[in-house]
């Protein structure tokens, strides 16, 4: 951080993730419908079939699911399903989380006051990464 950031929050997480786009390429193939409605919300599965390369942006925001289910340390299973995140866009197109269901759950036990994620394609592979920011109290340094 820059000196004299003020920002008043700390790290409770990192994650980081990496996919094959032939794979993502593959399970859409092979199980279509069924594979999207299982990992992606209707919002992310409208997004990116309206691209060129949809599995591209599908592999992408696969990586950004994996990457926020390492930095919370639970991966994905009972505490956090693939639907509780959601991958959406701001006013300038940087993408953002929305945590729902036992996601926004846990983000609220865990005091998570804001998900920071990156993440990026090239032909071969999708990478992210997150960060949980927490609000911490102010006080003396």
């Amino acid at each position: 951080m820059p000196a004299g950031n003020t920002d008043p929050r700390g790290v409770a997480g990192i994650g980081i993730d990496i996919v094959e786009n032939r794979r993502v390429e593959d399970a859409l193939a092979r199980h279509g419908r069924r594979f999207r409605n299982r990992i992606f919300r209707k919002s992310e599965q409208d997004y990116c079939d309206q691209k060129a390369r949809p599995a591209l942006h599908y592999a992408s925001r696969f990586a950004v699911k994996e990457a926020v289910a390492k930095a919370f340390g639970t991966g994905i299973g009972a505490e956090l399903g693939w639907l509780d995140i959601e991958v959406v866009r701001d006013g300038g197109g940087a993408p953002v989380v929305m945590m729902l269901g036992k996601g926004a759950e846990l983000a609220r036990k865990m005091n998570i006051d804001r998900i920071y994620v990156s993440l990026s394609h090239t032909h071969q592979y999708a990478a992210a990464t997150a960060l949980l920011a927490v609000k911490c109290p102010r006080g003396p340094a």
